[in-house]
């Protein structure tokens, strides 16, 4: 039971300790740091204490229920595989933390970077930890966003912008192929559940959906970890901080893809298709990457080109299917980690002391920062494969592995070659940033003196270069039970015999190390002089940018076929907009009806209810005589509106629906005062080509187009309701509700038990949705409020107006006054009394018509009366209202009610019920749903009184400006006049 808690422990730390890090000081660089790092350290103690259990095959997993019906569990799983992953993840983590401490400049939001970089943490924890497929795509996208943070941290900086925005278009599209190849994975399997999955593999490899489903999987992860064809969104991250980068490509971001191919490998792995794809995208990015980090000039690219390469090493491992591939991919995974994480700190340092990356400006470091550099030239050498370093038997490993027969074809047979060809230009990059950077004369152009950085800076790279050297001195006894618990989760418990021994005798591998070797120095050395000149790019690629090219596909995608389509459906008004959503919607209960007819027959009711019918009747004129009157009055039109709506509301009363009743009629007020309010920002009526818009033939055809559009869509839905409201209560799911909300939900009004118990996720779905439109709306009329707002005027100026406006009031006559006098006073004293009414709502929601969103509404309208009594500035300055708390707390409890149900062991948003015996009261019916439904009234309220904000404030009287008799007032838009 203490693993499944460290397991929960383990993903929410990060996620806690990002939202503390938001509230700290945003120039507290040490508490910050110390926060941070003391996240990353439980985190690798929880990490190091789940080891025993995830030895010899075994497997730790946390499940809760989410939406069981539709086989989504949230589930957390940890074997041997993922454990890796969080080793890396918090304990490279730790070391980034303490390095970020030093490298950040006090002139930094630091705590923004930590809120940032403890999130994309917890998200990564959530993807090498997640125990169902779905929940992997969810995290998987989180680390995405979060990266996108991170990268574009300095935002100042037009690279950053650019390189975060390239990293989260590439990897964001191949989350949505990843997205649709897990729900095809998911329908072949059956289930979502992970280890489902991997026990299907060879059900998975014979269906006929096998083909499509690894092609959009491997899309996903091909393009998280900068494969070809999607390997140039890598180098543009690089301006990103320097802990970003050794965080993000060394063991965390990049290594999710490759995380997600070793995940995946016993269920798509061993066949042809998987072998070409795979084997061939890593290859390519094996040698590619690893020819152009020759000819870069700048640190931190040559390092980025160089871990493309490395990540094309492990994909080809894990593409040739051979279970000693996998384990020598899961190895090199580790070693990567430690020497490229090493250096990107290195390259920090250098960057750091001496003001500038650029090689062609740096040289004879050694003399300066001594120890820096030779901890950086043995991760150099790690990373070339050189003997008695961790790099080295990986590197050896693959060797073995490409020389292996695997599928007979001619990628097959070209694999060797490759590989050496990439060893020698591994061997030459590593050369190249030892003997540019550390040797030579001293450097003259850099804008500081070199030194030595302050210890605690120097020590993370210290402690990656000392692994290094240990791992590859003794390999077996330093990683060799790692590897073997990683490997098993991957391979399968019975793994195949291989060896960490240094030496092998004399073979095909070594015989490769050696000649990439020699090659790499010779490589080198034949291009010192073009590399010393400044040289940008390989020759051969110079003019082949893939950054260009994925700039010039998304500018004639984005830009010149969005415009054109725009061009066909763009237009001012918004009525041919409705008409286009109208007419889809049309088509879409069109269609079916069409194919399927309209089911089984019914007796339809020849009887007619005469005061019901004039009724309709009544409606029917408001909404006919609303849309004549619209091209005239549009205020007569709103008025006409209304009555339409209440005619609803009317009918709902008849018809037994009491709830809708009460919701029909509050949402009328409101929107009615909300579309008063917006009346003066409609736009003027686009007069027609032929002259009066109401007059014109054109304007009539358009007209009457629109009113077959109109019947024929209301009279579908009429003929959709009635055959609904007609059908047997044994074909609904009425009954389902009816026989169930009392006895599960623990309330006797079905609707209100439906929108808090039944469907509460999509309840929660929706109010996630109304926070999100109503401030957008508040974000879209802040563009519209007036340029010089009276809050914003001196003091004098302000007073003075208010007198003028006084002296107008008076001018006006006394009787105007005491007329606008009464009903204010009637609406400020109506408030305490709507409060009540509210609460009156919420409190006998659950038994009877009421619940949050009526008592939301009702609770809105009384803050609407306070705006209309007093105005915009006296209630903002008496109620202090803030709609953005209410909405982040209605958010907020509405999240924790559902996830409440979890600590009790049942699915998300599952509600409890008993009667509660109150002193002086009795026994009362109480529900959790009381709680969440609490959460729905709070958002509701703050969702709609930000919206009324921002209306109102369109209203706001321009402050005077004195002009002289006669003088010409200024014109619309400009800085002083109105609107």
């Amino acid at each position: 039971m203490l693993d499944e808690y460290l397991l929960l422990v383990l993903l929410l730390l990060p996620f806690l300790g990002s939202v503390a890090a938001l509230i700290l000081p945003t120039d507290a660089r040490g508490v910050n740091a110390v926060l941070a790092g003391s996240v990353a350290l439980a985190g690798l103690l929880a990490t190091i204490a789940l080891y025993p259990a995830v030895t010899n095959g075994g497997v730790v997993s946390w499940r809760i229920g989410w939406m069981p019906s539709f086989g989504l569990d949230f589930v957390l799983r940890i074997d041997g595989l993922a454990w890796l992953f969080c080793l890396l993840v918090t304990g490279i983590g730790l070391l980034v933390v303490i390095y970020a401490r030093y490298y950040m400049s006090p002139d930094d939001p630091v705590a923004r970077f930590f809120a940032f970089f403890l999130a994309f943490m917890g998200a990564m924890l959530g993807v090498v930890l997640s125990g169902n497929i779905v929940q992997i795509v969810f995290f998987w996208e989180l680390t995405s966003l979060f990266s996108f943070l991170l990268i574009g941290y300095w935002h100042h900086n037009l690279a950053a912008r650019d390189g975060a925005r390239m990293a989260l278009t590439v990897t964001g599209m191949g989350g949505l192929a990843l997205l649709a190849g897990t729900l095809m994975l998911g329908h072949i399997v059956g289930s979502y559940d992970l280890d489902a999955v991997l026990a299907a593999g060879a059900r998975v490899q014979a269906h006929e959906l096998y083909t499509p489903t690894l092609v959009l999987i491997l899309i996903g992860a091909l393009a998280k970890s900068a494969q070809f064809p999607f390997h140039f969104w890598l180098p543009q991250a690089m301006a990103a901080p320097t802990p970003v980068s050794a965080y993000l490509h060394s063991a965390t971001m990049v290594k999710a893809g490759v995380f997600l191919l070793a995940r995946y490998w016993p269920v798509l792995a061993e066949t042809e298709t998987w072998f070409y794809i795979v084997c061939s995208s890593g290859l390519i990015t094996l040698v590619l990457g690893a020819w152009i980090a020759i000819f870069q000039q700048d640190l931190k690219g040559l390092l980025a080109y160089s871990t493309i390469s490395h990540l094309g090493l492990i994909t080809v491992l894990l593409g040739l299917g051979s279970p000693l591939g996998a384990i020598a991919a899961t190895f090199h995974i580790l070693n990567h980690a430690t020497f490229k994480a090493s250096l990107f700190m290195a390259a920090g340092i250098i960057d750091h002391e001496t003001g500038t990356r650029d090689m062609r400006r740096l040289s004879g470091l050694y003399r300066f920062m001594p120890v820096t550099a030779t901890l950086a030239m043995v991760a150099c050498a790690a990373m070339a494969g050189v003997p008695l370093l961790n790099g080295f038997i990986s590197k050896e490993m693959f060797f073995a592995e490409a020389v292996e027969f695997h599928q007979g074809s001619l990628l097959d047979r070209s694999l060797p070659y490759a590989a050496t060809l990439a060893g020698a230009f591994s061997v030459a990059y590593s050369i190249g940033f030892m003997h540019r950077v550390f040797f030579g004369p001293p450097p003259t152009d850099v804008p500081k003196v070199p030194h030595e950085p302050p210890r605690l800076m120097r020590f993370p790279v210290e402690f990656l270069v000392v692994l290094c050297l240990v791992v590859g001195i003794v390999p077996a006894l330093a990683v060799g039970g790692i590897l073997n618990t990683a490997a098993q989760a991957v391979v399968g418990r019975d793994l195949p015999y291989y060896s960490l021994s240094l030496w092998h005798g004399f073979n095909e591998p070594l015989m490769m190390s050696i000649i990439a070797m020699v090659s790499g120095v010779i490589l080198y050395l034949l291009l010192r002089r073009t590399l010393e000149s400044g040289v940008e790019g390989p020759p051969l690629l110079r003019r082949l940018n893939a950054p260009r090219i994925f700039e010039a596909v998304l500018v004639t995608v984005s830009w010149r076929w969005a415009r054109t389509l725009e061009g066909w459906v763009e237009t001012r008004r918004l009525q041919p907009q409705m008409r286009l959503l109208v007419g889809a919607a049309l088509l879409a209960g069109v269609a079916p009806i069409a194919t399927h007819g309209f089911g089984s027959r019914q007796e339809w009711p020849i009887d007619i209810d005469a005061p019901f019918a004039l009724l309709w009747l009544i409606g029917i004129v408001c909404a006919i005589g609303a849309a004549l009157s619209a091209k005239f009055h549009r205020l007569a039109a709103l008025v006409l509106l209304g009555g339409a709506g209440l005619v609803t509301c009317v009918t709902f009363v008849w018809l037994s629906a009491p709830d809708l009743a009460i919701t029909q009629l509050l949402v009328e007020v409101v929107t009615t005062v909300l579309l008063l309010l917006g009346l003066r920002w409609l736009p003027k009526r686009v007069r027609g080509h032929d002259g009066d818009e109401s007059t014109s033939i054109v304007a009539r055809l358009r007209r009457s187009r629109d009113l077959v559009l109109a019947v024929c869509a209301g009279l579908g839905t009429a003929v959709v309701a009635f055959a609904v409201m007609n059908r047997p209560l044994t074909d609904s799911i009425a009954g389902f509700f009816l026989e169930r909300a009392y006895s599960e939900g623990g309330g006797t009004n079905v609707v209100n038990v439906i929108l808090v118990d039944f469907r509460g996720f999509d309840t929660f779905g929706e109010i996630v949705v109304l926070a999100a439109v109503s401030l957008t709306v508040f974000a879209l009329l802040l563009r519209f409020r007036p340029a010089a707002d009276s809050r914003q005027m001196p003091e004098q100026q302000r007073l003075q107006n208010e007198l003028d406006e006084a002296a107008e009031g008076r001018e006006a006559g006394d009787t105007v006054a005491d007329a606008l006098l009464v009903p204010s006073v009637i609406m400020r004293l109506m408030f305490p009394l709507i409060g009540t009414l509210a609460v009156y709502f919420f409190l006998r929601g659950h038994d009877l018509p009421g619940g949050g969103f009526a008592a939301g509404v009702t609770m809105s309208i009384g803050f609407i009366l306070q705006y209309m009594a007093g105005g915009t500035r006296w209630v903002e300055a008496r109620l202090r209202i803030r709609p953005v708390r209410w909405m982040a707390f209605g958010l907020l409890l509405s999240l924790v009610t559902g996830a409440g149900a979890w600590v009790f062991g049942y699915p998300f948003l599952t509600s409890f019920f008993q009667y509660t015996d109150i002193p002086f009261i009795g026994e009362v019916p109480t529900a959790s749903a009381l709680l969440f439904d609490l959460g729905v009234f709070a958002l509701v309220v703050g969702a709609t009184v930000l919206m009324l904000i921002a209306i109102a404030h369109q209203s706001i009287r321009a402050p005077r400006v004195a002009r002289s008799p006669g003088a010409q007032p200024p014109p619309v838009g400009s800085e002083t006049g109105g609107r």
